[in-house]
Order: C-alpha cells, then structure tokens, then sequence
C-alpha cells in the first residue's frame, strides 16, 4: 500500500472515541440507567446524557450521589466497564457514519493519528479492535491523565507525543467537554453532532456526519477555513 508522508499544513488528526467514532454513547447511558435501577436510585436518561465526554470519575461520583451506589469510585467504573464491553461483546460496535472511511483515507496518507478518550484503555481495545493496526500513533485515555476532559491535559499529551504543533491539528469531538479540551489545547476543532446538540460558536467547525468531511477538508481547517454545516441556533 502507498504511503505518503503527512502535508505541512495537516501535520495530524486527534480523534474523539465515544460518539465519534463509535456509536457507544447509547451502551453508556444503557449501562447507567441499569446499574441504578438494580440499586433502587434514580436516574434518567437526561442525567446521563449530562455526563457524556466526562472523565469516568466523574460519572461514578454522580451515580454514588445521585443514584445511591455503595460502591467505591473505581468499583462502579469496573462495573460502568464490564457492563459497556459486554454489550459491545453481545450487539457489536456501532460505527458512526463516515469515520472508517476518514480513518483510512489519513492511514493511507501518512496522516498521524490519535486516539483521546475518556473511556479507559482496557475498553478502547474492545471497541477498536476491528481498526487496521498502526492507524493511531498514539493512543491517551482517560485511565492515563491525572486531568480529564474538558481539561486539555488529554489533547497536549497526544500532541506532545505526536511531536506536532497544535495549530497544524484539528480534533474531531462530539460532546460539550471534549470540543471544551481540544480548544484549549490549541488544535482546529471538529465538532460532529450526534447524541448532544453542539451550539454555533466563533471559528466553530460543526457538521451532523463525518460522511460530509474529507481529508482535503481537514487541511482547508488548518488553513482556517470555516465549516458549519448544521442549522444556525
């Protein structure tokens, strides 16, 4: 297979997981609403819905308030796990329109690639396990920072262990906190709607599927081009 090394002006591309490449959000909320109702807690979809692109503590600490969980944070993090791999295990992984085919149109051109997700290493294997190896030079998730999204800690690191420049990359998010952490860090930003509404905002790319974006895109972005695809607010 061709290779070809990355453009100057794209130098890489720092990918979301939940959500953004997988259609997993549904298994988190599912996996939530489960563990509080054999709890006897109350919880709802709304509030799930709340904590999407958060750092797993996050989510534990919640159901542990909310929903009356006895459990230590990590416990319920194991459980939230166990129960997410499982329904991955049992209905598949859900691909989100578009990110195959983008993934390997940057593979195929030498673009880097990483992986930034809240989801813990442990998890991201099984959702991913059917890329193409090699298709992500680096790999941060949420088990691997002391600061997670909408901190920028998950962004610098990936770029700082692509050696690349912020500016040259453009992230691609789906949820509030994510585009939060990706902004902060410097990169371009992507947001593809899907489970959360994104609002417009200054320089804000926003689009409703991956399918609408191409490599050429994501170098017009570095170059400061605007893309808003979804209906004005």
């Amino acid at each position: 297979m061709p290779h070809f090394s990355a453009t100057p002006d794209l130098a890489a591309v720092l990918w979301d997981m939940d959500g953004t490449i997988v259609d997993t959000e549904p298994y988190w909320i599912k996996a939530e609403l489960d563990m509080a109702a054999e709890h006897g807690g109350q919880w709802d979809e709304e509030l799930a819905t709340d904590l999407i692109g958060m750092p797993l503590e996050t989510s534990a600490r919640e159901l542990q308030e909310r929903a009356g969980f006895q459990g230590t944070v990590p416990e319920i993090i194991d459980e939230l796990i166990a129960r997410v791999v499982d329904l991955i295990h049992t209905q598949g992984v859900p691909w989100r329109p578009g990110a195959r085919e983008l993934l390997e149109e940057l593979r195929t051109a030498g673009v880097p690639c990483a992986l930034v997700t809240m989801s813990w290493q442990r998890l991201a294997r099984v959702a991913l396990a059917g890329i193409e190896p090699g298709t992500f030079q680096s790999v941060v998730t949420g088990d691997q920072v002391r600061h997670g999204k909408p901190h920028p800690e998950p962004y610098l690191r990936a770029i700082r262990e692509l050696e690349v420049q912020a500016a040259h990359c453009v992230a691609i998010e789906d949820s509030l906190p994510g585009i939060a952490s990706a902004t902060a860090s410097g990169a371009r930003v992507l947001a593809v709607e899907a489970k959360v509404p994104v609002p417009a905002a200054p320089g804000r790319n926003r689009l409703a599927s991956l399918s609408q974006v191409t490599m050429a895109d994501l170098q017009q972005m570095v170059g400061g081009r605007h893309y808003d695809l979804l209906p004005a607010d």
